[in-house]
């Protein structure tokens, strides 16, 4: 914030125009590669094959790769075999890349478990070593795979310099953690777009507003999730503030790292979609995935469930479709057991409330019932979220219905996440959510109160932030 952040925006603002792309690139790849400068392997491998699969797909093969392509391909038409090859090739990368370093692990342990249950011990792996996730893997993949599926489908034009490309996966605001970017809806702002100080100014106030959201709010309702989650033994009343507080936290921890992403975009003259759209305020599942990780969740539709087929296929391919769709949602997130349960629930939901239709009861009730309905079920779906594994899921919940005994210790907790400053902060967490306008809407015009306000909470913020331990955002880890 203090030296790369002022040092990145410094060098591509005197970049001249056309080497802005190239320097941006360098600052990308410096940032991701710092964790691990071996993980930018992947990142240039995933980059280099959809650029080439791209320039395959637009020109149909090999030849006059060098002429200029102004238009994108129809849609609908007929594609060859070689540009139906050079798109499955793109997939087959990217999903291989994804599914060897987020999945080997979590497939190696399961083969283990099944074969020492079927007496089969001397079949188990027992490998000694474990595959590291690299950082950002499940973000710049899709990212990069929309590239192809993009040209292929006719929804945009390759880019001839692999630089342009290259800037557009590795791009650092959004690269470790999202929102994911589809090529279609940043291609044109990749050949131009306006830097304006009005861009920059509302860019100013995203950060900061991030940085106010993840510092001020969801951190401290970490605090209270991580104690009641870690907890041996919690009441009911506590169990329930516990799983509430992680609900504002992920929506608040992400939410805070997506505004931080759009208003870096906007300082380098992007303009980024929304990712989220208040979706507390839903009044069912099917509304809650219109408004939460709107990114995600309208590229797993695109590129996933409508080539399924989507509701076009009939009514029992339309539910099949939804609960396959959300179970790799749910995979996606982590390679664990919870995080299928997780996908699948909201699978059966979603089929279930479309086989509901418009004349169902749950849609006669009264508004405000809806909505404190759905956030009751998505806290319950939280809990999968949240919780280290399945046994420590279902040990929740029970404390959250009543079905398991606290213990008398369990009171010690009490002391801990109802202390003032944690209640205040899990009040104000409901009134900003439920009762404040967003970032989005409330950044569109800006003046002298705002800009106060802006700068009074980045203030705040920067003094807090040095008082808190290291708390990385949620989805670093996905």
């Amino acid at each position: 914030m203090f030296y790369f952040l002022p040092t990145a925006l410094l060098v591509y603002y005197l970049a001249p125009h056309r080497a802005k792309h190239l320097f941006l690139c360098i600052l990308s790849y410096g940032f991701y590669g710092w964790a691990n400068p071996l993980f930018m392997v992947l990142l240039i491998t995933s980059t280099v094959v959809d650029y080439f699969c791209g320039l395959i797909i637009t020109h149909n093969g090999f030849r006059n790769w060098s002429a200029t392509v102004n238009e994108p391909l129809e849609q609908g038409g007929r594609r060859s075999r070689i540009q139906k090859q050079a798109v499955t090739i793109s997939v087959i990368t990217n999903l291989s890349l994804l599914g060897f370093f987020k999945y080997f692990n979590f497939a190696t342990e399961n083969y283990d478990t099944i074969v020492s249950l079927l007496g089969l011990s001397g079949l188990q792996l027992d490998l000694a070593f474990q595959v590291t996730l690299p950082l950002g893997i499940s973000f710049y993949t899709f990212q990069s795979m929309s590239y192809t599926i993009d040209i292929y489908r006719g929804h945009a034009r390759s880019l001839r310099n692999i630089i342009d490309f290259a800037c557009y996966v590795s791009m650092f605001p959004q690269l470790v953690a999202g929102p994911i970017i589809r090529f279609s809806e940043v291609s044109d702002q990749l050949r131009s777009r306006a830097h304006t100080l009005t861009k920059t100014a509302r860019g100013v106030a995203f950060i900061s507003l991030g940085l106010a959201k993840k510092i001020l709010l969801a951190n401290p309702c970490g605090k209270i999730a991580d104690v009641a989650f870690d907890a041996g033994s919690i009441g009911t009343f506590d169990a329930w503030y516990g799983v509430i507080a992680y609900a504002f936290q992920i929506y608040f921890d992400f939410s805070a790292y997506s505004d931080m992403a759009i208003g870096l975009g906007l300082m380098l003259g992007f303009v980024f979609p929304k990712n989220f759209d208040s979706p507390y305020h839903s009044q069912s599942i099917t509304e809650f995935w219109r408004r939460w990780h709107i990114s995600l969740s309208s590229w797993l539709r695109d590129y996933l469930y409508i080539p399924l087929g989507g509701n076009k296929l009939g009514t029992l391919r339309t539910y099949f479709n939804l609960s396959v769709v959300m179970l790799l949602g749910g995979l996606w997130h982590g390679a664990s057991w919870n995080f299928i349960i997780w996908g699948g629930i909201h699978g059966t939901l979603l089929a279930f409330e479309r086989m509901q239709g418009k004349d169902s009861l749950y849609r006669r009730l009264p508004r405000l019932i809806r909505v404190v309905l759905t956030f009751f079920i998505i806290l319950i779906t939280w809990v999968f979220f949240r919780a280290e594994d399945l046994p420590s899921a279902l040990r929740y919940l029970g404390s959250m219905f009543g079905l398991n005994q606290a213990q008398e210790g369990a009171a010690l907790l009490e002391g801990i996440i109802y202390q003032p400053y944690y209640v205040m902060t899990f009040l104000a967490c409901a009134v900003i959510t439920w009762g404040v306008p967003q970032t989005w809407d409330w950044t569109r015009r800006l003046g002298i109160g705002k800009a106060v306000i802006i700068a009074l909470l980045l203030a705040l913020s920067v003094t807090v932030l040095a008082t808190q331990a290291y708390n990385p955002f949620i989805y670093f880890i996905f």
